[in-house]
């Protein structure tokens, strides 16, 4: 039996592109849980690294001017001098390059010093993705006392 040319099967059955959907729905139900669990737990370590690195900032403003910006001047004091003549004649900055970050979920990070628990030191913390202090998973409170940024 010689093949016709023109009969050549040329595109898919409506059977053949059911199937490959069905694969596809079941791969991503399979992927989409660890890919959205992934962007969750990278959300929460980009802002451990921020806080990180905002407390690096801090230390270095307290080595030159010999205290932390008040939670009045907040984290605009590592890019802004000082209006206190004192500490604005110390004052090394700007100790970011950039503007001050948000936190990955687009707040601002909560500045306070002196601290609520040391007296003596910054607190620096972000209330995680619900906003709201406390929480469990990717909504806990990321603190800079927990990741052991905090001056002691």
């Amino acid at each position: 039996m010689l093949f016709n040319s023109s009969r050549l099967r040329s595109g898919f059955t409506l059977l053949e592109l059911v199937i490959v959907v069905a694969i596809i729905a079941v791969l991503a139900s399979l992927v989409a849980p660890n890919l959205v669990r992934h962007a969750s737990d990278a959300k929460v370590q980009a802002a451990r690294s921020q806080i990180e690195l905002l407390g690096l900032a801090l230390e270095a403003f307290h080595l030159d001017v010999d205290d932390y910006p008040l939670s009045d001047e907040g984290l605009q004091a590592l890019r802004v001098r000082p209006s206190d003549e004192d500490r604005a004649r110390l004052w090394r900055g700007p100790y970011l390059k950039r503007e001050v970050p948000v936190d990955p979920w687009g707040r601002s990070y909560v500045y306070r010093f002196p601290g609520q628990l040391d007296s003596t030191s910054f607190e620096l913390l972000t209330t995680g993705r619900d906003g709201l202090p406390g929480g469990t998973g990717d909504a806990r409170d990321i603190t800079s006392w927990e990741s052991g940024t905090r001056a002691r």
